[in-house]
């Protein structure tokens, strides 16, 4: 191979696919990425982006001017393959492998011998071989691992992206990566290719145990939030103020309670775990009942919701309009995917808790369809919002909804579930 960086086709151009396409183009590689929605192919190719990260649309945009990113439907000959694209889960919470197989058909015309084909997407213990079954049953000619001292062709690792939606850029470069090949050599290959642009430290392992790594991040995540959610249901049983007692908790040098919320939301947090309790249900008992907390949760605001309309409607002897602040399932983002937040909005209208439910979500640009098609629902700025408002629901800690002055919120019923008006 030429002394010149290789050229990198990245397939699927969303949170994790865009970020790292820009990231690897700034550095130097040739960087096609692939992405099956024509408006988020076309959109890059203007150096637009789809999704607000703060300092990703200046990176693209320089990128694409450069002419070392560039945006397809379909992909394309390249020295290393990168797979970033979902893996939901379907049929009461077993992965959902589609978009990952799918993948390998789209590139297996294109290997030739020597080719680097990483996987990054969040999968069950198990999915690389999938995939490099997938892509040995469409390219018979060449060699795949099977095994760790097998022969191949084409080098098959994988290596789970870590990074914080609203600081993606930087983690991408700075946090370290676990990289788990099929065989030492497929491993040892990757980690090269991430050495090229990763500051943080690049271990070798393998394919399973890097996968079952990313599980374990976020299960972790997930059952001390479910710890701190259920605090908060017994906290309202007994009358006593969670935010206080979480603080007065974690005085102690070797406590850190983290802070409840509506629930759980994400990509990851919310997905991955159902992943190890698929893979071990027998064995996976506190992660399973870990997320049934934490998807228990919205459940509990919405009976809260329900208690003070009915109690302000009474007062006021009307009917009453409740604002939601907040869509997207964490602080910061536009990030809507399996966000608490927004199911408990749709529940909200769907149960008619009021007479107009007005939301407010500055991260996006308009409502989600799920909303947008009841006529209940208005998307309306904060000022509106606090101004008509009898009831307000703060689902979302936004920088914008932490600056609310306490005098807005006179006479109003408040329910706040991050406990930043308190």
């Amino acid at each position: 191979m030429s002394l010149h960086k290789p050229k990198v086709v990245i397939v699927g151009l969303g949170y994790i696919g865009l970020p790292t396409a820009a990231v690897l183009a700034s550095g130097g590689h040739d960087v096609v990425g692939v992405d099956v929605i024509p408006r988020v192919v076309e959109g890059i190719n203007r150096g637009e982006v789809h999704i607000v990260e703060p300092d990703l649309d200046g990176l693209v945009r320089s990128a694409v001017m450069s002419g070392r990113l560039h945006a397809v439907l379909v992909a394309e000959p390249a020295d290393i393959y990168l797979i970033a694209v979902p893996t939901p889960f379907k049929n009461g919470h077993q992965p959902d492998l589609t978009y990952i197989e799918e993948a390998a058909r789209a590139i297996a015309p294109h290997l030739r011998s020597g080719n680097l084909v990483i996987l990054e997407s969040t999968s069950p213990v198990g999915t690389t071989e999938k995939l490099a079954a997938w892509l040995a049953a469409e390219r018979s000619d060449l060699a795949f691992p099977s095994g760790p001292q097998s022969r191949t062709d084409i080098n098959l690792a994988y290596c789970p992206e870590r990074v914080l939606p609203g600081n993606i850029v930087t983690e991408l470069v700075n946090n370290d990566r676990v990289i788990g090949g099929l065989t030492p050599q497929c491993a040892a290959r990757a980690r090269k290719f991430y050495e090229s642009f990763v500051r943080g430290q690049c271990i070798e392992t393998d394919a399973r145990t890097a996968e079952l790594t990313k599980l374990t991040e976020n299960s972790f995540r997930d059952v001390n939030i479910a710890f701190a959610n259920e605090l908060s249901l017994i906290c309202d049983e007994l009358g006593i103020n969670v935010w206080e007692l979480i603080e007065l908790a974690n005085r102690h040098p070797r406590v850190n309670v983290l802070k409840p919320g509506p629930g759980v939301g994400g990509h990851c947090i919310a997905v991955d775990p159902w992943f190890i309790v698929d893979s071990a249900p027998g064995s996976a008992r506190l992660i399973r009942v870990a997320r049934e907390v934490n998807i228990s949760k919205p459940e509990w605001v919405i009976e809260k919701v329900a208690a003070a309309a009915k109690l302000t409607q009474h007062r006021l002897g009307r009917e009453v309009v409740v604002a939601c602040l907040g869509l997207a399932f964490k602080a910061n983002i536009d990030d809507l995917r399996e966000s608490p937040s927004l199911e408990i909005v749709a529940r909200i209208a769907e149960l008619r808790l009021a007479c107009r439910l007005l939301v407010v979500e500055p991260y996006v640009e308009a409502l989600p369809t799920l909303l947008s098609a009841n006529a209940l629902v208005e998307f309306v700025e904060l000022d509106v919002a606090l101004t008509e408002a009898d009831v307000v629901v703060l689902l979302v800690d936004h920088v914008q909804f932490r600056s609310v002055a306490r005098e807005a919120l006179e006479g109003r019923t408040v329910i706040d579930t991050r406990g930043i008006w308190r």
